[in-house]
């Protein structure tokens, strides 16, 4: 097995057709540092151009998942400090997920366990993603006062219906079955074959490897909800989605209400307007260029910080958000995540 120069934190390995990509930071749930998305980028491009390797894919140490997503601790720091080393890691990471995204051999995404934020970004966009009964997949980030990024606007904007706007303003979880419906994975292998789906793909191409060893998927927690989530989340702003959860009568509905009003006012009112701005983009690479806008301008927001504080770091669940009430918030408020940056813009979708 050979280390990648992210201080064993990315571990690859080429067996027969297959070269795999282990995340190796178990203890922290895999999440993704800088190095680490240097780390990545670096070994899919020298693959892309290996005869011998036919089929990529990604996994995660450890028992617990693919990916709990970004060093959200790492950007904490950052942010208080003034932002730039986020601001660069976000470049790299985003070029990294439209590199996923159009990757030319066959991208095993193996999503077991947690796959939540930037693990979604190095898994959701490849071609061949995997599922078990042991995925948990979500966009959590409003629930730290930030927004849905790593393209992950552009997967929830294209889920059925008003699916996407529900996850992203309620932070709610996918499990295998919900993971498929709502376009973020594929497959479902059950978790027990996977070793044995790992090792075929070493002699055999993703295809005959997914048709061997994937099984009828579970169905999707959402089916009996889309009625109301369909119509509640038609609405054209976060204020008028709350009203009608609460007023159609469906239990589920009401709590999915209380859901949404804990979370970031600011940050509610951005992701809204980023999924439907996402929708009309239509295509991820100018969405990832939309979402790097919205990043940096978050890093200058208070709710970011206080969000991982009260998440992460103090753990007191108990975040002070400025503004604290979504009729604070205004239109002049959201609009400013989405100013174009002049020379420090991505640029994705402006590359050949």
């Amino acid at each position: 097995m050979n280390h990648s120069p992210a201080a064993e934190d990315v571990l690859t390995r080429v067996r027969g057709r297959s070269a795999t990509l282990t995340l190796n930071r178990p203890k922290a749930l895999n999440s993704l540092s800088h190095a680490m998305v240097r780390a990545l980028d670096a070994a899919l491009t020298t693959w892309e151009h290996d005869d011998a390797v036919y089929t990529v894919v990604i996994e995660g140490a450890g028992e617990r998942g693919l990916c709990a997503g970004g060093d959200i601790r790492a950007i904490y720091e950052d942010a208080r400090a003034g932002g730039t080393a986020s601001r660069a890691f976000w470049r790299d990471e985003y070029v990294l997920n439209a590199h996923i995204a159009r990757y030319s051999k066959p991208y095993v995404a193996l999503m077991d366990g947690i796959v939540m934020g930037g693990g979604v970004g190095v898994s959701a966009h490849g071609g061949v993603r995997v599922v078990t009964e042991r995925s948990t997949v979500a966009m959590p980030e409003v629930g730290i006062g930030f927004v849905p990024d790593v393209g992950g606007t552009y997967l929830l904007a294209s889920a059925p219906g008003e699916l996407g706007t529900h996850l992203a303003l309620t932070t709610d979880r996918m499990a295998a079955g919900g993971a498929i419906a709502c376009g973020f994975a594929d497959h479902f292998v059950p978790a027990e074959r996977l070793d044995a789906f790992k090792a075929a793909l070493e002699t055999d191409t993703a295809a005959e490897a997914v048709e061997r060893f994937a099984a009828p998927a579970p169905a999707s927690e959402w089916d009996e909800h889309r009625e109301w989530i369909d119509a509640c989340y038609a609405a054209d702003s976060v204020e008028e989605i709350l009203t009608r959860l609460r007023d159609c009568g469906v239990p589920a509905a009401k709590e999915a209400a209380e859901r949404i009003a804990g979370k970031s006012p600011t940050a509610l009112k951005v992701t809204l307007s980023a999924l439907r701005r996402a929708r009309r983009l239509g295509a991820l690479e100018p969405v990832l260029d939309q979402e790097y806008r919205v990043s940096c301008a978050a890093l200058t927001t208070p709710d970011l910080v206080e969000g991982v504080r009260a998440q992460v770091v103090d753990k007191d669940r108990r975040p002070r958000w400025s503004p604290a009430h979504l009729a604070e918030v205004s239109p002049a408020d959201v609009e400013r995540f989405f100013t174009d940056l002049g020379p420090e813009e991505l640029g994705l979708a402006a590359r050949p």
